[in-house]
């Protein structure tokens, strides 16, 4: 490898540090990810990538703290270019369904710290991204309800559980079928469906 590849800033080789550990979840646990795993996928020493982080949870904080960057802003963005609230559920549905085809890796190291039962910063920080995530949807509920696009008496809370729900078992579905591919296709029923649910009847 080329010594200046060697020498990548500090913040250049941490991003690669995190979209290498991102990229070998997509096929392993990230329990099962060692920090061999890691440096032999960058072609570093170990000694390198501690240089960089100085231990493997503090990778997959570094690695949820850059989900949590991405994913927020693509739903954000999505909902600020649609210009109803209904069009903005759906932006932000599409938009975490193409996150998640893009970076399979993601729902994997989620789903596994949720499933760890002691707390732990890792999952403080899942916990954090989902509340953000609440907040988004409960706003553009909020903002359809006023509207009138749906039923005026809707539990906004429980169409934004909902809402994360369906996403959620989207997600676990098509991995576990390994195409996870399809959730693009399957997306625009599923979506339809919920439309269905909290809309105005009126």
């Amino acid at each position: 490898m080329p010594a200046s590849i060697n020498r990548l800033p500090t913040e250049a080789r941490q991003a690669e540090i995190v979209a290498a550990a991102l990229r070998l979840a997509q096929n392993s646990s990230p329990a099962s990810i060692t920090t061999t795993d890691l440096a032999r996928a960058l072609g570093l020493s170990q000694g390198a990538l501690f240089k960089h982080f100085p231990t493997k949870e503090a990778i997959w904080l570094a690695a949820m703290a850059w989900v949590a960057e991405h994913l927020l802003g693509a739903l954000n963005d999505a909902a600020q270019q649609a210009a109803t609230p209904l069009e903005a559920l759906r932006g932000v549905f599409d938009a975490h369904v193409d996150f998640v085809v893009t970076h399979p890796g993601v729902p994997r190291m989620i789903f596994h710290e949720l499933q760890q039962p002691a707390d732990s910063p890792l999952k403080q920080q899942v916990r954090s991204l989902l509340q953000a995530y609440r907040q988004l949807l409960l706003r553009l509920l909020k903002a359809a309800v006023q509207r009138g696009d749906v039923a005026a008496d809707l539990d906004e809370s429980a169409a934004a559980t909902l809402f994360v729900g369906i996403v959620q078992g989207l997600v676990m579905q098509s991995m576990l079928s390994g195409q996870i591919s399809t959730m693009q296709a399957d997306a625009p029923r599923i979506f339809h469906l919920y439309l269905r649910g909290i809309r105005s009847t009126s």
